[in-house]
């Protein structure tokens, strides 16, 4: 087993963070996942990461988490934080990972910090905001997937996150659902300003809902490609300046999505 050679320290309550991942390793079977892996997060910025599949962009948010510690490297708050050590982290995974034995509004207020009453309406108030108002009392077995996927939402929102970490929340609905909740999400965020770190395969949705998209490059993971959105929010779904600034993308990088940069002869520079 690798030696555990790393420092997680606390992040503060709205602040960024910085990541310097000098190698994470796989032993069964050995496989690099992620190495030379840099880059830092502004205080209530939202950051999409895209990459092959098998580039590590789930093993990052794990270790962003704290979930997984053994890797050489260093993941940071930002030193002018408030200092109280606020680890509150809301993390979306690929599948809901809902409790069936709990409602709606008990799986959310099972995360809440508000005891007795004041977490009943806790709970409630973020449900009404994501658009759940009158199927409370509901079980997951009996909400769609759309639904149960926005009971997810509420969940990682009600603790009030100073990161939220996003893994392909939308992965595998239908389009026209998908971006019903991709508003629902940016308008949770532009209300609460959360850091977002955001896993997608999908451009036109990293484009549409982050400040910032950081491209992955195949296994070991590491950045390739930083580039900044600079579109004023909200982005609809055909927003002509995403068009613009993903054609501009994949003309000039034609394999950035598999993971590869190079300039086509005679492309110039990237802007919004």
């Amino acid at each position: 087993m690798m030696e555990e050679t790393n420092t997680h320290a606390q992040m503060a309550a709205g602040s960024g963070f910085r990541i310097g991942i000098e190698r994470k390793t796989f032993e069964s079977p050995p496989t690099l996942a992620l190495e030379g892996l840099e880059f830092s997060v502004e205080p209530g910025e939202f950051v999409a990461i895209v990459g092959p599949s098998g580039a590590g962009k789930t093993t990052l948010l794990n270790i962003v988490a704290g979930l997984d510690r053994d890797f050489e490297g260093e993941v940071a708050g930002d030193a002018s934080g408030d200092g109280a050590g606020d680890r509150r982290i809301g993390y979306v995974f690929q599948t809901p990972r809902l409790m069936p034995w709990l409602t709606a509004l008990e799986n959310v207020r099972l995360v809440l910090p508000q005891e007795g009453t004041d977490g009943v309406e806790a709970a409630r108030k973020i449900l009404d905001e994501v658009g759940l108002q009158g199927f409370e009392d509901a079980y997951p077995g009996r909400l769609s997937g759309g639904m149960q996927r926005r009971v997810a939402l509420a969940r990682a929102f009600g603790v009030n996150p100073a990161l939220l970490l996003m893994d392909e929340p939308f992965a595998s609905l239908d389009e026209p659902l998908a971006w019903r909740l991709r508003g629902r999400l940016h308008a949770l965020w532009r209300r609460r300003r959360s850091t977002v770190l955001f896993v997608t395969h999908d451009l036109k949705e990293a484009l549409s809902l982050a400040d910032r998209v950081l491209f992955l490059s195949s296994r070991p993971g590491r950045v390739v490609w930083e580039q900044p959105v600079g579109l004023p929010h909200p982005r609809g779904r055909d927003d002509p300046g995403v068009e613009r600034l993903r054609a501009d993308l994949i003309t000039q990088h034609p394999e950035l999505l598999a993971g590869r940069v190079g300039e086509v002869p005679g492309a110039g520079s990237i802007s919004c």
